[in-house]
């Protein structure tokens, strides 16, 4: 299994007791209506799978998890600041009516006059600013989201059709 096959949902934190209960940090909206059995746990570039024996949610960041096998402080730590995942088959199908512009990683822009940049590898939110990053002609281009330069957003077929201010391309080519 690799992190194509997943989606992150957070990260273990710290250990909580002697037992190998976990904190995570939940960044994932609506985990809490997903039935976890199994989840995968990222350590040195590959993805460990762990049977889930409980989990409890307790405010919208944050939760504590049990796993097999995961039952003393020394086998928890080994675990700290790792990310978590669950498979794609788990993730949960969104409305169109909850779509938001950080929903785009994942879709391909199209630039009405350069034509395909590239897929959407993040959305970085500052204030007041959806900023979204690709990778054009080997080189990450980032350009904002906002409604000067999004034309169109096709969710069924995953395109953001974009008009760039004229030169922002060269800025990041040159």
């Amino acid at each position: 299994m690799t992190t194509d096959d997943c989606f992150r949902v957070g990260s273990i934190l710290k250990p909580k007791g002697l037992k190998g209960e976990l904190h995570l940090y939940v960044d994932f909206d609506g985990l809490d209506a997903i039935k976890i059995t199994t989840l995968f746990v990222e350590s040195a570039g590959k993805l460990i799978p762990y049977f889930v024996s409980s989990i409890k949610y307790l405010q919208k960041n944050a939760a504590y998890l049990v796993l097999e096998d995961v039952d003393t402080i020394e086998k928890a730590s080994a675990l700290i600041k790792k990310d978590i995942y669950l498979s794609n088959k788990q993730k949960p199908k969104k409305k169109k009516s909850d779509f938001t512009l950080k929903d785009l990683v994942g879709f391909t822009a199209v630039d009405i006059d350069e034509g395909e940049l590239g897929v959407i590898t993040a959305v970085h939110e500052y204030p007041r600013q959806l900023i979204a990053a690709v990778t054009y002609k080997n080189c990450e281009v980032l350009f904002p989201l906002n409604e000067d330069i999004i034309e169109s957003i096709d969710v069924v077929k995953e395109i953001l059709l974009v008009n760039l201010p004229e030169g922002l391309l060269d800025v990041y080519l040159d």
